[in-house]
């Protein structure tokens, strides 16, 4: 598929509007416009944490990723009812499951809360999950109104465990993750 964009400045939005991809007029602060920006920022973060990953498999995979989640955009700028169906949405739900085992099956089970942090990779990885949150619960929002669909919940929700689990993978596999202690006491100046 082609896609060829002319014109950046329009003016349309001037006034507090902006168009869905079927030309209907919103307000640029509407449910539907804030979960598409959510998932534009949470795009934009996960392709900072790309840009931290050398080339392989999980930067291969994130960049995929992020062409799911345009893909996702897609479907929500275009109000339907029924809902247009996310092309591929099982699809990607059971890519995202089967690379959270695959990094897993290298990572010992959590005794304890991961903080986020670690390398700069991990750290990126879980700000990218924390941006992934809020574009789903967005979404939620948007979902009690209008059906959207039940791919583009899941595949949110596996996308954050994806990035969690990267992250820890991240963190020479568990090995580097910063963990939280209950109740510690405060660290003492040197």
């Amino acid at each position: 598929m082609s896609i060829r964009i002319d014109r950046v400045v329009t003016r349309g939005g001037d006034t507090g509007q902006t168009a869905l991809g079927n030309g209907t007029r919103v307000a640029k602060d509407s449910m539907r416009i804030e979960a598409l920006g959510a998932l534009d920022e949470a795009n934009a973060v996960i392709g900072l944490l790309r840009a931290t990953l050398p080339a392989g498999r999980n930067a291969r995979f994130i960049a995929w990723l992020q062409g799911v989640l345009f893909d996702i955009g897609g479907v929500v700028c275009m109000p339907g009812n029924p809902p247009r169906a996310l092309a591929q949405g099982a699809v990607a739900v059971k890519a995202m499951e089967d690379e959270v085992e695959h990094l897993r099956a290298h990572i010992p089970p959590l005794g304890s809360f991961v903080l986020p942090g670690g390398t700069m990779a991990a750290a990126h990885a879980h700000l990218a999950r924390t941006v992934v949150r809020r574009a789903e619960r967005r979404l939620a929002t948007l979902a009690r109104c209008e059906d959207i669909g039940p791919d583009i919940p899941a595949c949110m929700n596996r996308l954050s465990d994806y990035l969690f689990v990267l992250g820890r993978h991240l963190n020479d596999n568990g090995a580097g993750d910063l963990t939280w202690t209950p109740a510690s006491p405060p660290p003492m100046a040197e």
